[in-house]
């Protein structure tokens, strides 16, 4: 990849080493929107090749029939037929119909800030995208991770995205919907695992030099998994001061972040914190609005 007048190659994910690869696109889906958003994308392939299919055939037979065959009947006053104009006109016009009708209808039944039905509760997430690398704070559960994001299967998720920096774009393809994080705004994202698995996630936005290295895993574990993973943050992960925020929030990757908060490289490559302040979030949009500084008072 040429970046910055260089050629560099882009590093393996933290994640490839593993046995089990990350799943990586909606066409093999593991949630309910991603597989609701490939019957979708299904329905409009169908409907193209409604279109493009009597193109192929009928071009053929056309010049076989006006040009080689030499069976085509002369008629140099023929200027208009009932059958071609119903044809020519009602077939786009019927496909444009049924077009409409299908975004309008998967528009809002895919919409990303409408809550997905559960009888549980959903588990908040609040992701901050950085330069370059992923913040996602757990603020009922006060810890927070780079590199992975875990969460049990079988329960929606309830995401809430800013930027630190830049315009980003995160997308879990497997689970489904990409959706942008802005510096001083919110944006939404519900989500659901309907199984364990792994997916990659990654930003579509491209943010500079180390934009090819803002990917992360995400993981759907059981809930037994899922509460022995938030036991193991909170007794491994390094308590997020402002001196550990200010070093978070450097225009590094994923790797010069660990390096500088002395964080051995684990299976995974992520990095864990504790101690997380409640309203991290919220200072982080804020500050875009007001001088208040974005990381916590130092503890």
């Amino acid at each position: 990849m040429w970046l910055g007048g260089c050629a560099q190659a882009p590093s393996p994910p933290a994640f490839a080493s593993s046995h089990t690869r990350p799943a990586l696109s909606f066409l093999v889906p593991h949630g309910p929107i991603a597989a609701a958003q490939r019957v979708h994308f299904l329905e409009i392939v169908a409907m193209v090749l409604i279109v493009v299919a009597p193109v192929l055939v009928v071009t053929p037979w056309f010049a076989w029939r006006y040009r080689y065959g030499g069976s085509a009947r002369y008629t140099p006053k023929w200027s208009f037929s009932w059958p071609l104009e119903i044809a020519i006109w009602g077939v786009p016009l019927a496909i444009v119909i049924v077009l409409a009708l299908w975004l309008w209808q998967n528009a809002h039944a895919l919409d990303p800030y409408v809550p997905l039905p559960s009888s549980q509760p959903p588990v908040r997430i609040e992701v901050v995208g950085y330069d370059w690398k992923w913040l996602f704070i757990y603020p009922d559960l006060g810890i927070a991770s780079m590199g992975e994001m875990a969460f049990p299967a079988g329960r929606p998720l309830a995401l809430e995205l800013t930027s630190a920096t830049v315009v980003q774009s995160l997308l879990i393809s497997s689970l489904g919907s990409q959706i942008y994080a802005m510096p001083g705004r919110v944006t939404r994202l519900h989500l659901e695992a309907s199984r364990p698995g792994r997916f990659q996630g990654e930003n579509l936005q491209f943010n500079g030099d180390g934009y090819f290295e803002q990917h992360f895993l995400a993981r759907a574990l059981t809930p037994a998994a899922f509460d022995a993973w938030v036991e193991r943050v909170r007794a491994t992960g390094i308590p997020l001061s402002a001196t550990a925020y200010r070093t978070v929030a450097r225009r590094t990757t994923l790797t010069d972040t660990r390096r500088a908060l002395h964080v051995p490289h684990g299976e995974l490559g992520a990095v864990y914190f504790d101690a997380v302040p409640r309203s991290l979030f919220d200072r982080i949009v804020r500050s875009f609005h007001t001088d208040s500084p974005a990381y916590p008072p130092a503890r």
